[in-house]
């Protein structure tokens, strides 16, 4: 029976990690206390010495986002895998599985191994897996725990090739779902015809099972017209199309069949075509991979996402923006151009510049509109300063984010605030 109980005493034990100079944006008067002793402390971003920029997770828009998506999938009968390659924080993979997430999805085999450190029980790897020593290591760990639950892609012959040879001897099979690529997709095969034959390998493998099929549609479309909706639905049926055929021919292991897809930005329509019925006899767990929801963000899900801005789900509270940076003014060089004390090693630019939303001036914070930030140098960001500018040196500005899967990555340990926007509750550890 799979159980999280592994992953939440990890979580706890790693509470006990002491805070010192490693993470740069928290205060010196904090050194020397575990994070939960540190979060009991409710400091103050800007009255308890912490240094910038920083970036923080809003705890109530975070939860708002967590409770929306569980509640949604559980109305519409979907599983949850959330990628955890979003946020790589084994704490809130266990706030996801403590709201009924079916597991978590990684991108790689190093993901696999932290993974497996923080006792992840059921994890699906959405990518081919051929290295030999990840195999190895993958089947040890197989064999020593019953209980955990392994799933991959693969999308050639010579993949299920490689595994076979990797994993001889092994002593349980490792579960695999044929990846469609569809039209100008990422991985994943490009026709039935060779979905069937990678079908047929993985059949035959003494040590694989095939499941069923998977996919990623986001590498379809940037956009949300009707033509770009329909290709994704289209995609996603393909998938259903070819699940049936390897059922019809009897090439699916026994137990439950899983299909999967779906980003964060068209999780609507991967949903709307994997509940639609299936034949009688086909047990079919139908997996949502999204992993972005959780903090949202203020410009690239917030434009395309189905519970975005531009809600394209009727009667469900949209998700809310969760992660936001707060940088310093240190210079003003020009009364057109100031420059903040955060560049690319600090922020996301790879999906959207940030965006410029509060003034934090003699502890008085304010709304800032009329602002951009049109570039970025490594430990710079230059604000683009209208007429009239109440920006000075020494303010704070915070800025919305763009792309959550790109801020986690440069902080290993982030502040969660208060509704307040300046009190710390607690902290979320990254591992990348």
């Amino acid at each position: 029976m799979n159980s999280n109980a592994a992953l939440t005493a990890a979580v706890r034990a790693g509470r006990g990690e002491r805070i010192d100079w490693r993470f740069r944006a928290l205060p010196p008067a904090l050194s020397g206390l575990t994070l939960d002793e540190a979060a009991a402390r409710r400091a103050k971003l800007f009255d308890d010495g912490f240094f910038g920029p920083f970036v923080v997770i809003d705890a109530a828009a975070m939860e708002h986002n967590l409770a929306t998506m569980a509640r949604w999938c559980a109305e519409r009968g979907i599983a949850l895998a959330p990628h955890g390659k979003t946020t790589m924080a084994p704490e809130l993979f266990a706030r996801q599985l403590e709201h009924g997430s079916w597991g978590i999805t990684a991108a790689n085999a190093g993901h696999v191994r932290i993974y497996r450190a923080f006792g992840v029980p059921r994890i699906l790897l959405a990518n081919q897996l051929v290295d030999p020593s990840a195999l190895r290591w993958l089947a040890g760990e197989l064999a020593a725990d019953p209980d955990f639950e392994f799933v991959c892609w693969v999308d050639s012959v010579r993949s299920v090739e490689l595994m076979t040879d990797a994993l001889a001897g092994a002593k349980r099979p490792v579960d695999v779902l044929v990846e469609l690529g569809g039209e100008g997709g990422r991985t994943g095969v490009r026709d039935a015809a060779t979905a069937l034959a990678v079908a047929e390998a993985a059949a035959q493998s003494p040590v694989l099972r095939l499941r069923g099929t998977g996919g990623y549609e986001g590498a379809l479309s940037h956009h949300t017209d009707e033509a770009a909706l329909a290709k994704i639905s289209s995609y996603v049926d393909s998938l259903r199309d070819a699940t049936i055929t390897f059922a019809d021919k009897g090439l699916l292991a026994d137990g439950p069949v899983y299909v999967t897809a779906g980003g964060s930005a068209y999780f609507d329509r991967v949903v709307d075509e994997l509940t639609k019925p299936w034949p009688d006899g086909l047990d079919v767990v139908p997996i949502l991979r999204s992993g972005a929801y959780l903090t949202h963000d203020d410009g690239f899900y917030r434009e395309i996402s189905p519970l975005g801005e531009h809600p394209r789900i009727a009667g469900v509270d949209s998700f809310r923006p969760a992660l936001h940076a707060w940088a310093q003014v240190t210079s003003k060089p020009t009364p057109e151009l100031a420059l903040l004390t955060a560049g690319k090693r600090d922020l996301p630019y790879d999906e959207g510049m940030p965006e410029p939303q509060l003034l934090r001036k003699d502890g008085v914070v304010t709304e800032l509109t009329g602002h951009t930030v049109p570039k970025l140098n490594d430990q710079h960001a230059f604000l683009e300063l209208p007429e009239g500018s109440p920006v000075e040196v020494g303010d704070w500005v915070r800025l919305g984010l763009s792309h959550p899967c790109t801020t986690f990555d440069k902080w290993s340990l982030l502040p969660v605030v208060d509704s307040d926007g300046e009190t710390v509750v607690d902290f979320v550890r990254t591992w990348f």
